[in-house]
């Protein structure tokens, strides 16, 4: 059973289509990126899934049906919006906001104090909100989301105001709730944190989903047939080689639709005017894909990134 079904859903706010006809599911045990420029219709989505908002028309599905009252004590949610009692010392309003959620208020003060003490702030318990740094304030609206072992959590720009320290922290624990089961929705500009956390993906473009899936197949569908090589030779004359370039990496070796990359790579191999330190398949980054994607293009005309696989790994396979 998906922990969450959304099935053909659309919604509109006067005469603007925010969402169109949109259709994805989420499972347990994985963190699914929302992906997609602003206004692309995500944040309305993700209000629907909460049911703040309703749908003109489609259905979703929350625990495998409508959202209950029951069913909403094993959300987390950070939203876009933070909020928390700006007043209130930080260890008292996690406290409060896990009894919200059903723990007891002793269960709720352990699990606060243990938290706190996870992401470096119980020196610190007895501040009110208003006077912590933003990161400080990101980690104590991410505990609230956490607090109580959600079996869902939806989590908006999560590593927003955070050093790389304490966005390795956050991935730690949102790796943690997803090996526990949970499924995560998280919804972020930053690309990079998808590549890194998310299995799957769905990316969003002016109401519409654009792209879904397996992030992986998704950066393969959108690579542009070229290949780096750091090595010496003229590779500009290789059968099939459209045009070699320069760049920081090495010769950047464009090839005709008909030439396979591992092709060019036993060709080099063989051939003794080649050197070769390093091979690389050119890949796309998820930010290539995305501005494609608002550009209206299906393929990457350049690209910012690479795998880079050893030589031998594609000799040998």
């Amino acid at each position: 059973m998906s922990m969450v079904a959304v099935e053909e859903v659309s919604k509109r706010f006067g005469s603007t289509l925010a969402v169109d006809n949109v259709s994805f599911a989420v499972e347990p045990g994985e963190i699914f990126g929302l992906l997609g420029p602003n206004g692309a219709g995500k944040t309305t989505t993700i209000r629907m899934i909460l049911d703040i908002f309703k749908p003109d028309r489609g259905h979703i599905a929350v625990f495998g049906g409508p959202l209950t009252a029951t069913a909403r004590q094993h959300i987390g949610y950070l939203p876009e919006e933070r909020g928390l009692y700006k007043h209130m010392p930080i260890g008292e309003c996690l406290t409060y906001l896990a009894t919200l959620k059903g723990l007891s208020k002793a269960d709720a003060a352990r699990r606060a104090a243990a938290y706190l003490e996870r992401v470096g702030l119980s020196d610190v318990v007895k501040k009110k909100v208003n006077e912590l740094s933003k990161g400080m304030q990101q980690k104590v609206q991410l505990g609230v989301a956490l607090l109580h072992a959600p079996d869902l959590l939806i989590i908006d720009e999560p590593f927003y105001g955070l050093d790389p320290v304490n966005t390795r922290l956050v991935k730690e624990m949102l790796c943690d709730a997803r090996d526990r089961g949970a499924a995560i929705i998280m919804s972020t500009h930053q690309m990079d944190r998808v590549e890194e956390l998310c299995q799957r993906m769905c990316m969003f473009n002016q109401g519409h989903v654009v792209l879904y899936g397996d992030v992986s197949a998704i950066r393969h569908d959108f690579a542009p047939n070229a290949v780096i090589v750091a090595g010496s030779g003229p590779f500009a004359t290789l059968p099939g080689v459209d045009r070699a370039e320069p760049t920081a990496q090495g010769i950047e070796l464009w090839l005709d639709i008909a030439t396979d990359p591992h092709t060019i790579l036993r060709l080099i191999a063989t051939r003794p005017e080649f050197t070769v330190d390093r091979f690389a398949i050119a890949t796309p980054s998820l930010d290539d894909i995305f501005v494609a994607v608002v550009e209206g293009r299906t393929r990457i005309d350049r690209r910012s990134s690479v795998d880079a696989t050893p030589v031998g790994a594609h000799l040998n396979a």
